[in-house]
């Protein structure tokens, strides 16, 4: 029976997914929770398992790392984006230019078409720009596709740096997890988690099921109304979630209509994790930060993934995070102009 095939996958992806994360876990890497399953789902997925993680159960667990940036980061985010607001103003315009160089050279050199390249190249909010691709008349597949290929990779090169550069346990939990929590404080997180959600949805916030429980619970927790409560086991099921969530968005499927423009995609990448590598590296000679912060703040895209390592290692969260999060925003804002200004660079493409 079909059920029956698709509970024998899961099962054995789970398996799969532990024995990686633990691995990982033993090695030292953070967020081993999340590229353990990562890893695992982007193997099913390209070898044709037909498995998906429901989306009900991704925006869950976005909103479980909003409320974990939230109790780590609190108002000092706020506080970092008033004392640092120039400096990360050019952060986050060094990284949109970036992305907006990179499929304009897509495009230009024909590896991918019209204004998917555009999209594809936008540095943040990946979930947002593939839902947003489509209405603007690039192909929503190729769009996940580029994204996806570039939140894997600075996933792993983020976490490669961390592991490298810090002094880390492994697992990437936060000490959200470590505390002693009660059912009532976990029911209150909950109720902050999809308060926060409706609230951002009705606001029309990019990445609502992350930003609106991120805000909303860092100003309770910040003013003592609020502890924020997140079990070790809630923590781990978010971060498997999104990592199968993004694994197995690589399919067999997508890749073989895609494998003319994979070495494009991929130098693309690269290009861009390493441009943002040498901006970070120069930050570091301006502001009081290690290169790991810097590392994590300009990494092009995966807000939740990067807050997640962000956490679990020796970090400047409300740093790493305010880049991260003024980033979202601007890419969502000048995605839709960028798209239309490389179509228009570009003569015969489509508008």
């Amino acid at each position: 029976m079909p059920e029956t095939r698709i509970l024998l996958r899961w099962t054995a992806l789970v398996a799969v997914s532990a024995a990686l994360a633990y691995g990982l876990s033993r090695a030292h890497f953070p967020a081993a929770l999340l590229i353990g399953p990562m890893l695992a789902a982007i193997t099913f997925g390209v070898r044709g398992a037909g498995l998906s993680l429901p989306r009900p159960l991704f925006l869950g667990a976005q909103a479980v790392i909003g409320c974990l940036v939230a109790h780590s980061a609190t108002t000092e985010i706020a506080a970092t984006l008033r004392e640092d607001g120039l400096i990360i103003f050019a952060v986050v315009g060094v990284t949109v230019v970036a992305g907006a160089l990179t499929g304009l050279a897509l495009t230009r050199l024909r590896v991918l078409p019209g204004t998917t390249a555009a999209w594809g190249s936008s540095p943040g909010g990946a979930a947002a720009m593939v839902a947003m691709a489509e209405d603007y008349g690039a192909d929503p597949r190729l769009v996940a596709f580029m994204q996806y290929v570039r939140v894997a990779a600075v996933v792993l090169s983020a976490s490669l740096a961390a592991r490298l550069l810090a002094d880390v346990t492994g697992s990437g939990e936060a000490s959200a997890s470590d505390e002693t929590w009660s059912w009532t404080g976990l029911a209150a997180t909950v109720a902050v988690a999809a308060v926060g959600y409706g609230l951002a949805s009705l606001l029309r916030l990019p990445s609502a099921p992350l930003i609106g429980p991120m805000l909303l619970g860092a100003v309770l927790h910040a003013t003592g109304l609020l502890d924020i409560v997140l079990p070790g086991p809630v923590l781990d099921a978010a971060y498997a979630a999104i990592g199968w969530y993004v694994g197995l968005r690589f399919n067999r499927r997508t890749l073989d209509e895609t494998l003319h423009a994979l070495p494009g995609v991929l130098t693309a990448t690269a290009a861009i994790i390493l441009l943002c590598g040498i901006w970070a590296w120069a930050l570091t000679y301006w502001l009081p930060i290690d290169f790991l912060t810097a590392f994590l703040a300009t990494s092009p895209g995966g807000l939740d993934s990067v807050a997640i390592i962000a956490v679990g290692s020796k970090a400047d969260v409300s740093f790493v995070l305010a880049v991260q999060t003024l980033r979202l925003f601007v890419v969502l804002a000048t995605g839709p102009i960028l798209a239309k200004w490389i179509a228009r660079a570009v003569p015969g493409e489509a508008r």
